[in-house]
């Protein structure tokens, strides 16, 4: 037992510190860590989510992930879903493929489109613009779309800067940006999964540009594979100091690396349940200027994201019609709207669709 979890006043310093509701360090959070008290942990974050959530709405959003292609020259050694360029499996969608799955996301009352893809060499923000403004002729859906590392590559394609690549995107229809491709925001991480990503200052210059132009984004964070607790933290204070800076995150969602059929496999292990709510937990603390925290249940699987829900979780995530890059690690845990209805239930709490900005858009009254 290391000297971190015997330190029992430390500790209870943290929870005195939680309790009065001031900010906590990197080393309170170590803390906490270190001590490996979920049932704590769990008490304190939900807690916490009561304070900014009262009442018992848990929301979910009715989506589909378009992954409009699958060629990508980042190489990341997490990633089993991307191909490189001139790959007999690699494709480009169609404006008619893409155009068909919305509309079948629209027949199920779906409001908004993920559309994220790798960096494609070739693409550049002229084919966006024109993608996007079909889209947005033919139909009234929110474009969530485009990952930070996607928007430097298309920006590096066109020639421009990536503040200019935003204002296009954004007069072309782009609604809202996913945090997709923050990894861990720490220099070793990043390089040692891919070189070709840039460092964390690349994921948080892209997302502050986009805040300043009044685009609204998410944040994200993938753990359990070869990032340290420290490297963790690193992370979740780069997501807390920019929230402060600028306001424009609406959500942060956690999951854990799936290392199958990667370049990772049997070089990490798995996160365990434990693990996950143990670091759920401790971002609904230490992350205290984002609202939002989003259970993972495509790569936890629904119990455990049902569980999420005590441990600091107010939102189910998406319906998300459609995956593929975390299918391609061999994790399948979609489920139907009536499922996750039910799962949020069954937890003790009612459930609520929203849209991207977490505004409730069903009608069943008061949720508390």
């Amino acid at each position: 037992m290391s000297t971190a979890i015997r330190d029992t006043a430390a500790v209870n310093g943290v929870i005195d510190k939680i309790q009065r509701g001031r900010r906590l360090t990197v080393d309170d959070a170590l803390a906490l860590y270190h001590a490996d008290d979920l049932t704590t942990l769990g008490v304190l974050a939900d807690r916490r989510r009561r304070e900014l959530h009262p009442g018992r709405m848990v929301t979910y959003i009715i989506d589909r992930n378009i992954n409009y292609t699958n060629v990508c020259n980042i190489y990341c050694k997490f990633c089993a879903f991307f191909r490189p360029p001139g790959h007999g499996d690699a494709y480009l969608l169609s404006h008619e493929e893409i155009f068909a799955k919305i509309e079948e996301t629209l027949a199920v009352g779906g409001v908004q489109i993920l559309l994220q893809g790798g960096v494609h060499p070739e693409i550049g923000v002229e084919y966006f613009e024109e993608l996007f403004g079909a889209i947005k002729a033919r139909y009234p859906i929110h474009l969530h779309a485009l990952s930070p590392v996607e928007i430097v590559g298309a920006a590096e394609v066109s020639g421009v800067s990536v503040e200019t690549a935003l204002r296009r995107l954004r007069a072309a229809g782009l609604d809202s940006i996913p945090g997709g491709g923050a990894e861990i925001l720490a220099e070793r991480v990043r390089r040692k999964y891919g070189r070709r990503k840039g460092g964390p200052d690349a994921w948080i210059g892209v997302m502050e540009a986009a805040h300043a132009q009044g685009l609204r984004t998410t944040a994200t964070m993938m753990f359990g594979g070869i990032e340290t607790i420290e490297e963790r933290l690193e992370h979740l204070r780069r997501v807390r100091d920019l929230q402060d800076r600028s306001g424009g995150f609406t959500a942060l969602i956690l999951w854990t690396l799936q290392p199958d059929n990667t370049l990772l496999e049997g070089k990490v292990r798995k996160a365990s349940a434990h693990e996950y709510l143990k670091m759920l937990a401790l971002a609904r603390l230490f992350v205290d200027n984002v609202p939002n925290l989003q259970v993972s249940f495509v790569t936890m699987g629904a119990a455990i994201g049902q569980t999420a829900l005590a441990f600091g979780g107010n939102d189910f995530g998406s319906l998300m019609l459609e995956e593929n890059v975390v299918a391609a690690a061999g994790t399948h845990a979609l489920v139907q709207q009536e499922e996750i209805e039910r799962l949020i239930v069954a937890a003790g709490y009612l459930p609520r669709r929203r849209n991207m900005r977490y505004e409730i858009i069903d009608e069943r009254g008061d949720p508390r």
